[in-house]
Protein backbone atom coordinates (compact mmCIF):
# COMPACT_ATOMS: atom_id res chain seq x y z
CA UNK A 1 0.00 0.00 0.00
CA UNK A 2 1.33 3.24 -1.25
CA UNK A 3 1.04 6.78 0.91
CA UNK A 4 -2.12 7.61 -0.52
CA UNK A 5 -3.98 4.24 -0.39
CA UNK A 6 -2.65 4.44 3.10
CA UNK A 7 -4.04 7.87 3.74
CA UNK A 8 -7.14 7.02 2.22
CA UNK A 9 -7.82 3.92 4.12
CA UNK A 10 -7.25 6.27 7.24
CA UNK A 11 -9.75 8.61 6.19
CA UNK A 12 -12.78 5.87 5.20
CA UNK A 13 -11.95 4.02 8.89
CA UNK A 14 -12.51 8.30 10.37
CA UNK A 15 -15.89 8.68 8.40
CA UNK A 16 -16.84 4.83 8.78
CA UNK A 17 -16.01 4.51 13.00
CA UNK A 18 -16.79 8.74 13.54
CA UNK A 19 -13.20 8.80 15.02
CA UNK A 20 -10.58 11.84 14.56
CA UNK A 21 -7.48 10.83 11.99
CA UNK A 22 -5.42 12.45 14.58
CA UNK A 23 -6.59 9.38 17.32
CA UNK A 24 -6.02 6.96 14.26
CA UNK A 25 -2.06 8.44 13.70
CA UNK A 26 -1.50 8.33 17.30
CA UNK A 27 -2.77 4.88 17.83
CA UNK A 28 -0.64 3.63 14.60
CA UNK A 29 2.17 5.45 16.01
CA UNK A 30 1.66 3.21 19.30
CA UNK A 31 0.86 0.02 17.71
CA UNK A 32 4.48 0.68 16.00
CA UNK A 33 6.01 1.30 18.87
CA UNK A 34 4.73 -2.51 20.38
CA UNK A 35 6.28 -4.30 17.48
CA UNK A 36 9.65 -2.15 18.41
CA UNK A 37 9.54 -3.30 22.08
CA UNK A 38 8.63 -7.17 20.81
CA UNK A 39 11.80 -7.23 18.52
CA UNK A 40 14.46 -5.33 20.21
CA UNK A 41 15.53 -5.68 23.81
CA UNK A 42 16.01 -1.75 23.70
CA UNK A 43 13.47 0.39 23.39
CA UNK A 44 14.84 3.90 24.66
CA UNK A 45 16.91 4.62 21.55
CA UNK A 46 13.50 3.75 18.86
CA UNK A 47 11.54 6.66 17.64
CA UNK A 48 8.02 6.20 15.49
CA UNK A 49 7.51 9.46 12.83
CA UNK A 50 4.26 9.39 11.03
CA UNK A 51 3.44 12.45 8.92
CA UNK A 52 -0.52 13.11 9.59
CA UNK A 53 -0.34 14.92 6.28
CA UNK A 54 0.88 12.50 3.98
CA UNK A 55 0.78 9.08 5.98
CA UNK A 56 4.10 8.55 5.20
CA UNK A 57 5.32 6.51 8.61
CA UNK A 58 9.14 5.53 9.96
CA UNK A 59 10.49 3.97 12.57
CA UNK A 60 14.33 4.79 13.47
CA UNK A 61 17.15 3.26 15.98
CA UNK A 62 19.37 5.38 17.22
CA UNK A 63 23.24 3.94 17.53
CA UNK A 64 26.37 4.84 18.62
CA UNK A 65 28.88 4.92 15.96
CA UNK A 66 31.83 2.61 17.56
CA UNK A 67 34.96 0.73 15.90
CA UNK A 68 34.22 -2.53 13.49
CA UNK A 69 35.79 -4.82 16.21
CA UNK A 70 33.42 -2.89 19.26
CA UNK A 71 30.35 -3.30 18.25
CA UNK A 72 29.05 -5.43 21.86
CA UNK A 73 25.50 -4.71 21.16
CA UNK A 74 24.02 -4.27 17.60
CA UNK A 75 20.54 -2.80 18.92
CA UNK A 76 22.67 0.34 20.17
CA UNK A 77 25.58 0.28 18.49
CA UNK A 78 26.95 0.44 14.31
CA UNK A 79 30.05 0.19 13.14
CA UNK A 80 31.97 2.76 11.79
CA UNK A 81 32.35 0.52 8.19
CA UNK A 82 28.13 0.43 8.12
CA UNK A 83 27.69 4.07 9.15
CA UNK A 84 30.40 4.74 5.94
CA UNK A 85 27.87 3.16 3.86
CA UNK A 86 24.77 5.49 4.72
CA UNK A 87 26.35 8.45 4.91
CA UNK A 88 30.13 8.81 4.24
CA UNK A 89 30.00 12.11 6.73
CA UNK A 90 29.75 9.53 9.72
CA UNK A 91 32.27 9.84 12.73
CA UNK A 92 33.11 7.75 15.52
CA UNK A 93 31.06 9.00 18.46
CA UNK A 94 28.49 10.05 16.31
CA UNK A 95 24.51 9.21 17.48
CA UNK A 96 22.95 8.38 13.94
CA UNK A 97 19.00 7.01 13.27
CA UNK A 98 18.88 4.15 11.43
CA UNK A 99 15.53 3.21 9.56
CA UNK A 100 13.62 0.14 10.63
CA UNK A 101 11.46 -1.40 7.96
CA UNK A 102 8.48 -2.61 9.50
CA UNK A 103 8.68 -5.37 7.23
CA UNK A 104 11.53 -6.68 9.13
CA UNK A 105 9.38 -7.04 12.60
CA UNK A 106 8.45 -10.70 13.29
CA UNK A 107 4.90 -12.44 13.44
CA UNK A 108 4.70 -12.21 17.18
CA UNK A 109 5.38 -8.62 16.68
CA UNK A 110 3.15 -7.75 13.90
CA UNK A 111 0.19 -9.68 16.14
CA UNK A 112 0.75 -7.25 18.95
CA UNK A 113 0.97 -4.06 16.82
CA UNK A 114 -2.28 -5.33 15.34
CA UNK A 115 -4.21 -6.44 18.49
CA UNK A 116 -2.72 -2.62 19.96
CA UNK A 117 -4.19 -1.01 17.12
CA UNK A 118 -7.62 -2.57 17.33
CA UNK A 119 -7.80 -1.98 21.30
CA UNK A 120 -7.10 1.43 20.77
CA UNK A 121 -9.98 1.76 17.78
CA UNK A 122 -12.34 -0.15 20.11
CA UNK A 123 -11.73 2.39 23.36
CA UNK A 124 -12.11 5.55 21.11
CA UNK A 125 -15.18 4.18 19.63
CA UNK A 126 -16.39 3.66 23.06
CA UNK A 127 -15.28 7.14 23.87
CA UNK A 128 -17.31 8.75 21.29
CA UNK A 129 -20.60 7.09 21.72
CA UNK A 130 -20.35 7.94 25.21
CA UNK A 131 -19.98 11.11 24.77
CA UNK A 132 -22.88 11.44 22.17
CA UNK A 133 -25.13 10.09 24.80
CA UNK A 134 -23.84 11.37 27.68
CA UNK A 135 -24.82 14.53 26.36
CA UNK A 136 -28.35 13.43 25.43
CA UNK A 137 -28.97 13.01 28.96
CA UNK A 138 -32.72 14.58 30.48
CA UNK A 139 -33.68 14.57 26.51
CA UNK A 140 -36.41 12.64 24.51
CA UNK A 141 -34.80 10.36 21.88
CA UNK A 142 -36.87 7.37 19.53
CA UNK A 143 -35.37 4.72 19.73
CA UNK A 144 -36.46 0.70 18.05
CA UNK A 145 -37.14 -2.51 20.68
CA UNK A 146 -34.61 -4.76 19.92
CA UNK A 147 -35.75 -7.47 22.55
CA UNK A 148 -37.56 -8.02 25.50
CA UNK A 149 -35.77 -10.23 27.97
CA UNK A 150 -36.36 -10.53 31.42
CA UNK A 151 -38.92 -7.94 31.67
CA UNK A 152 -36.16 -5.50 30.50
CA UNK A 153 -36.17 -4.13 27.25
CA UNK A 154 -33.22 -3.38 24.81
CA UNK A 155 -33.69 -0.44 22.90
CA UNK A 156 -31.30 0.56 20.16
CA UNK A 157 -30.94 4.22 19.52
CA UNK A 158 -28.60 4.04 16.81
CA UNK A 159 -25.34 3.61 17.46
CA UNK A 160 -25.88 2.10 20.97
CA UNK A 161 -28.40 0.05 22.91
CA UNK A 162 -30.16 1.24 25.81
CA UNK A 163 -31.91 -0.91 29.00
CA UNK A 164 -35.37 0.00 29.73
CA UNK A 165 -36.03 -1.85 32.81
CA UNK A 166 -39.58 -3.35 34.30
CA UNK A 167 -39.59 -0.09 36.65
CA UNK A 168 -39.01 2.09 33.88
CA UNK A 169 -42.12 0.68 31.49
CA UNK A 170 -45.41 2.35 31.13
CA UNK A 171 -47.76 0.03 33.44
CA UNK A 172 -49.82 -2.07 30.87
CA UNK A 173 -47.70 -1.56 27.91
CA UNK A 174 -46.54 -4.55 26.02
CA UNK A 175 -43.63 -4.27 24.04
CA UNK A 176 -42.71 -5.70 21.17
CA UNK A 177 -39.52 -6.30 18.67
CA UNK A 178 -39.57 -3.68 16.14
CA UNK A 179 -41.53 -1.14 17.95
CA UNK A 180 -40.79 2.02 17.41
CA UNK A 181 -40.77 4.10 20.64
CA UNK A 182 -39.78 7.32 22.65
CA UNK A 183 -37.66 6.99 25.85
CA UNK A 184 -36.10 9.71 28.07
CA UNK A 185 -32.63 9.04 28.80
CA UNK A 186 -32.71 9.03 32.11
CA UNK A 187 -28.41 8.00 32.63
CA UNK A 188 -25.23 6.88 31.06
CA UNK A 189 -22.11 5.34 32.68
CA UNK A 190 -18.61 4.82 31.00
CA UNK A 191 -17.70 1.10 31.15
CA UNK A 192 -15.11 -1.26 29.83
CA UNK A 193 -17.56 -2.85 27.47
CA UNK A 194 -18.74 0.55 26.08
CA UNK A 195 -21.13 3.20 27.77
CA UNK A 196 -24.38 1.64 29.41
CA UNK A 197 -27.06 3.80 28.86
CA UNK A 198 -30.27 3.79 30.73
CA UNK A 199 -33.57 5.14 29.35
CA UNK A 200 -37.17 5.58 30.84
CA UNK A 201 -41.19 5.56 29.70
CA UNK A 202 -41.99 6.34 33.11
CA UNK A 203 -40.25 9.90 34.24
CA UNK A 204 -42.59 12.94 34.41
CA UNK A 205 -39.85 15.20 32.39
CA UNK A 206 -40.51 12.34 29.17
CA UNK A 207 -44.13 14.43 29.06
CA UNK A 208 -42.30 17.93 29.22
CA UNK A 209 -39.82 16.97 26.31
CA UNK A 210 -42.67 15.77 24.17
CA UNK A 211 -44.43 18.68 24.98
CA UNK A 212 -41.53 20.76 24.02
CA UNK A 213 -40.85 19.01 20.47
CA UNK A 214 -44.65 19.03 19.74
CA UNK A 215 -45.46 22.56 20.74
CA UNK A 216 -43.59 25.82 19.42
CA UNK A 217 -44.76 28.08 21.95
CA UNK A 218 -43.11 25.53 24.42
CA UNK A 219 -40.13 24.89 22.83
CA UNK A 220 -39.54 28.73 22.18
CA UNK A 221 -40.06 29.67 25.94
CA UNK A 222 -43.35 31.42 25.61
CA UNK A 223 -45.24 28.78 26.90
CA UNK A 224 -43.54 27.47 30.82
CA UNK A 225 -44.00 23.77 31.76
CA UNK A 226 -44.14 24.77 35.75
CA UNK A 227 -44.74 21.77 37.25
CA UNK A 228 -45.73 18.22 36.07
CA UNK A 229 -47.42 15.03 38.11
CA UNK A 230 -47.61 11.89 36.64
CA UNK A 231 -48.88 8.01 37.26
CA UNK A 232 -47.38 7.07 34.12
CA UNK A 233 -49.64 4.65 32.00
CA UNK A 234 -53.26 6.59 33.95
CA UNK A 235 -53.16 10.21 33.61
CA UNK A 236 -51.16 13.50 34.02
CA UNK A 237 -51.59 16.70 35.34
CA UNK A 238 -49.18 19.58 33.84
CA UNK A 239 -49.27 23.21 34.81
CA UNK A 240 -48.64 25.69 32.23
CA UNK A 241 -48.17 29.22 32.21
CA UNK A 242 -48.06 31.56 28.93
CA UNK A 243 -44.95 34.65 29.01
CA UNK A 244 -47.42 36.40 26.74
CA UNK A 245 -50.75 38.11 27.30
CA UNK A 246 -51.75 37.42 23.90
CA UNK A 247 -51.25 33.66 23.83
CA UNK A 248 -53.57 30.80 26.04
CA UNK A 249 -51.04 28.63 27.46
CA UNK A 250 -53.63 25.79 27.61
CA UNK A 251 -54.79 26.37 24.10
CA UNK A 252 -51.55 26.27 22.80
CA UNK A 253 -50.95 22.95 24.49
CA UNK A 254 -53.92 21.50 23.54
CA UNK A 255 -53.88 22.68 19.74
CA UNK A 256 -56.53 23.19 17.21
CA UNK A 257 -59.03 20.30 18.25
CA UNK A 258 -56.77 18.50 20.33
CA UNK A 259 -54.02 18.29 17.82
CA UNK A 260 -50.78 18.40 19.53
CA UNK A 261 -51.87 16.79 22.72
CA UNK A 262 -53.51 14.32 21.36
CA UNK A 263 -50.36 12.91 19.66
CA UNK A 264 -48.71 13.10 23.12
CA UNK A 265 -51.54 10.96 24.61
CA UNK A 266 -51.14 8.62 21.70
CA UNK A 267 -47.61 8.19 21.99
CA UNK A 268 -48.12 7.80 25.44
CA UNK A 269 -50.86 4.30 24.60
CA UNK A 270 -53.60 6.72 25.67
CA UNK A 271 -52.71 7.94 29.45
CA UNK A 272 -54.67 11.04 29.85
CA UNK A 273 -53.02 14.16 30.34
CA UNK A 274 -54.77 17.62 32.08
CA UNK A 275 -53.31 20.49 31.44
CA UNK A 276 -54.30 23.59 33.78
CA UNK A 277 -53.19 27.43 34.32
CA UNK A 278 -50.53 27.43 36.48
CA UNK A 279 -51.09 30.40 39.35
CA UNK A 280 -49.02 32.07 41.28
CA UNK A 281 -51.94 32.06 44.25
CA UNK A 282 -52.14 28.32 45.90
CA UNK A 283 -55.41 28.48 46.30
CA UNK A 284 -56.15 29.05 42.54
CA UNK A 285 -53.80 26.93 41.87
CA UNK A 286 -55.58 24.33 43.59
CA UNK A 287 -58.31 24.86 42.24
CA UNK A 288 -56.98 24.34 38.57
CA UNK A 289 -55.49 21.32 39.58
CA UNK A 290 -58.73 19.44 40.70
CA UNK A 291 -59.95 19.74 36.99
CA UNK A 292 -61.93 18.42 35.32
CA UNK A 293 -63.33 18.92 38.61
CA UNK A 294 -65.85 21.77 39.39
CA UNK A 295 -65.01 23.62 42.98
CA UNK A 296 -66.71 25.89 45.06
CA UNK A 297 -64.00 26.90 47.39
CA UNK A 298 -60.18 26.87 48.80
CA UNK A 299 -58.77 28.12 51.86
CA UNK A 300 -55.25 27.29 51.83
CA UNK A 301 -52.65 27.61 54.61
CA UNK A 302 -49.29 28.56 52.75
CA UNK A 303 -47.21 28.15 55.76
CA UNK A 304 -48.28 24.57 56.75
CA UNK A 305 -48.90 23.92 52.92
CA UNK A 306 -51.96 22.26 53.66
CA UNK A 307 -55.77 23.05 51.88
CA UNK A 308 -59.16 22.98 52.39
CA UNK A 309 -61.38 22.32 49.50
CA UNK A 310 -65.22 22.06 49.28
CA UNK A 311 -66.70 20.98 46.02
CA UNK A 312 -70.31 20.31 44.98
CA UNK A 313 -72.03 16.99 46.37
CA UNK A 314 -71.96 15.05 42.61
CA UNK A 315 -68.78 16.38 42.20
CA UNK A 316 -66.98 14.68 45.09
CA UNK A 317 -66.26 10.99 43.35
CA UNK A 318 -64.68 13.07 40.51
CA UNK A 319 -62.47 15.58 42.83
CA UNK A 320 -60.89 12.58 44.76
CA UNK A 321 -60.63 10.33 41.51
CA UNK A 322 -60.57 6.78 40.78
CA UNK A 323 -59.00 5.24 44.25
CA UNK A 324 -57.86 9.23 44.71
CA UNK A 325 -55.89 9.47 41.86
CA UNK A 326 -57.24 12.83 40.97
CA UNK A 327 -56.67 14.12 44.38
CA UNK A 328 -53.13 12.54 44.66
CA UNK A 329 -51.87 13.74 41.35
CA UNK A 330 -53.26 17.45 42.91
CA UNK A 331 -51.20 17.22 46.07
CA UNK A 332 -48.30 16.73 43.83
CA UNK A 333 -48.80 19.26 41.62
CA UNK A 334 -49.13 21.72 43.92
CA UNK A 335 -47.08 20.61 46.81
CA UNK A 336 -50.41 20.93 49.32
CA UNK A 337 -51.71 18.60 51.16
CA UNK A 338 -55.50 18.44 49.99
CA UNK A 339 -58.21 17.83 52.00
CA UNK A 340 -61.90 17.76 50.50
CA UNK A 341 -64.93 17.80 51.61
CA UNK A 342 -68.60 17.80 49.34
CA UNK A 343 -70.86 21.16 50.24
CA UNK A 344 -73.05 18.98 53.27
CA UNK A 345 -70.04 17.92 54.40
CA UNK A 346 -68.55 21.07 54.95
CA UNK A 347 -71.54 22.70 56.55
CA UNK A 348 -72.29 19.63 59.08
CA UNK A 349 -68.33 20.24 60.00
CA UNK A 350 -68.79 23.69 60.67
CA UNK A 351 -65.91 24.77 59.03
CA UNK A 352 -66.99 27.58 56.17
CA UNK A 353 -69.58 29.18 57.77
CA UNK A 354 -69.26 31.10 54.54
CA UNK A 355 -71.77 28.62 52.87
CA UNK A 356 -74.43 29.58 55.15
CA UNK A 357 -74.72 32.88 53.13
CA UNK A 358 -74.86 34.50 50.39
CA UNK A 359 -71.44 36.40 49.93
CA UNK A 360 -70.95 40.08 49.26
CA UNK A 361 -67.86 39.50 46.91
CA UNK A 362 -67.61 38.75 43.18
CA UNK A 363 -65.46 35.59 42.61
CA UNK A 364 -62.62 37.50 42.09
CA UNK A 365 -62.51 39.96 44.56
CA UNK A 366 -62.13 37.80 47.53
CA UNK A 367 -58.18 37.10 47.67
CA UNK A 368 -56.91 37.68 50.81
CA UNK A 369 -53.13 36.32 51.17
CA UNK A 370 -53.23 32.63 50.12
CA UNK A 371 -56.60 32.28 50.55
CA UNK A 372 -59.23 32.30 47.56
CA UNK A 373 -63.29 31.56 48.53
CA UNK A 374 -65.47 31.73 44.97
CA UNK A 375 -69.11 31.49 45.70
Amino acid sequence: MDNTEFLGAINELAAEKNIAKEVIFNAIEEALMTACKQSYRHTDNVKVLVDHETGEYHVYVTKEVVEDDAVFDPEIEVSILDAKEIDDSFELGDMINIEIKSKEFGRIAASSAKNVLLQSFREEERRVVYDEYVSMEKTVVTGIVQRVEDKRAIVNLGSSDATLTEREQIKGETLKTGDRIKVYILEVKDSRRGPKIYVSRTHPDLVKRLFEEEVTEVRDGIVEIKNISREAGSRTKIAVWSNNEDVDAVGACVGMNGSRVNSIVEELRNEKIDIINWDENPAKLIENSLSPAKVISVIADSEEKTAKVVVPDYQLSLAIGKEGQNARLAARLTGYKIDIKSETQAKESGEFDFLNYESEYDDDEYYEDDEYIEE
